[in-house]
């Protein structure tokens, strides 16, 4: 049988007790410091030395499927962004409530025009359906389960990726000291002998928000490049636009690169794809393939060695900004490209398996996700 209870029924709020401290007055310690999302710092004192609950007051995705709770043990401190519940755990199993929070839509619960928040009257009101401690208790059982096949796929990919840099360092060597001694030129020496084999997506004023159209040829910019995904975004220009705009269109194993904010990111253009160009945050390089394979510069350009040096080298206040110039004007070990191809061909076979594990992740989130629902809806 399953009851519905408010959650102030099942809980202590300990919002009271929570604290913020500015940045600037941490003093770093051993104790985990957390607000909405998660651990921010790690502080020298704590408020809380027991197994408890945060919820986001503001800062989580709410109603996205993403974690809005999660589960604190030990000495710890937390800021006024996070509520703090204390489950009674003669009513309540406490991986029960988290498993409840995170697959509960929160939004009609989140009240501000401006500055959203869920705020403690309505998270006391939130009814939770409970069903008896043993009953929660194996649904908590199932759920971690599913949970722990789920992490596991996900790990395998995190070590595949783990794998491809390392082997990248055992083939290469580092690739700003270069200790295998290839020869070196700059990026500018290396690319297609074309004026636009290096290029900036065109000013603003060429490419205004009034030029945009729902189909024809497609805009690139860094969501498709931080996402991963070529197919991702909808802006489209028509072929008037496109043809004043060719010198920034993309073709099949070009290498996009963001320049703004989330700097350094790269993609490559793959065989399909739809015809287009790239807007102002990003720049493109068509490279000499008998000098350089593109996922050879993939990994090259993404190593932390070359990304601190980047890093070094950008410009902008708050915000980092690479441009051609830098990048043109960077330097790349070339080791032989039959070594380069070698290196390739083990990215494609590791992508090939990442691939696979990938789909057998989102059928694992989908059934978790399903399982969650059931759990919650007494059918479980």
């Amino acid at each position: 049988m399953v009851e519905y209870k408010k959650l102030s029924e099942l809980c202590e709020i300990l919002d009271s007790k929570r604290k913020p401290i500015s940045k600037k007055d941490r003093i770093s310690g051993p104790y985990p410091y957390y607000g909405a999302t998660g651990v921010l710092d790690y502080v020298d004192n704590y408020i809380f030395d027991e197994p408890l609950i945060l919820v986001g007051e503001d800062g989580a995705k709410w109603g996205s499927g993403e974690q809005t709770a999660y589960k604190i043990e030990g000495k710890s401190w937390v800021n006024n962004h996070a509520h703090v519940i204390r489950p009674d755990r003669a009513k309540v199993v406490d991986n029960y409530l988290l498993y409840f929070f995170n697959q509960l839509d929160l939004t009609p619960y989140i009240t501000g025009a401006i500055i959203e928040k869920l705020n403690q009257e309505k998270l006391r009101n939130i009814i939770v359906p409970l069903p008896c401690i043993k009953e929660q208790q194996r649904i908590v059982k199932i759920l971690d389960k599913a949970e722990e096949i789920r992490t596991k796929k996900k790990l395998a990919n995190e070590k595949l990726d783990e794998f491809l840099k390392s082997t990248f360092i055992d083939m290469f060597g580092d690739p700003i000291t270069n200790p295998k001694n290839w020869s070196v030129s700059i990026i500018k020496e290396v690319a297609e002998k074309d004026k636009n084999a290096i290029k900036a997506g065109p000013f603003g004023s060429a490419l205004k928000k009034e030029y945009y159209t729902d189909s024809g040829y497609k805009i690139y910019g860094q969501e498709q490049v931080i996402s991963g995904d070529i197919n991702y975004g909808d802006y489209y220009i028509d072929e008037k636009i496109f043809n004043k705009l060719r010198n920034c269109e993309i073709k099949e194993n070009d290498v996009l690169i963001s320049l703004v904010g989330s700097y350094g990111r790269i993609l490559i253009v793959p065989k399909e794809f739809q015809k287009g160009i790239i807007n102002p945050r990003l720049m493109k390089i068509t490279f000499d393939k008998s000098k350089i394979n593109t996922l050879f510069f993939k990994y090259f350009f993404s190593n932390e060695s070359l990304q601190k040096l980047l890093c070094d080298n950008t410009h902008g206040g708050t915000m980092g900004i690479l441009n051609t110039s830098i990048v043109k004007a960077l330097k790349i070990i070339v080791p032989p490209i039959d070594l380069q191809n070698q290196f390739a061909q083990i990215v494609q076979k590791v992508e090939a398996q990442k691939e696979k594990n990938q789909k057998v992740i989102e059928q694992m989130d989908n059934l978790f996700n399903s399982l969650m629902q059931q759990a919650f809806n007494g059918e479980l």
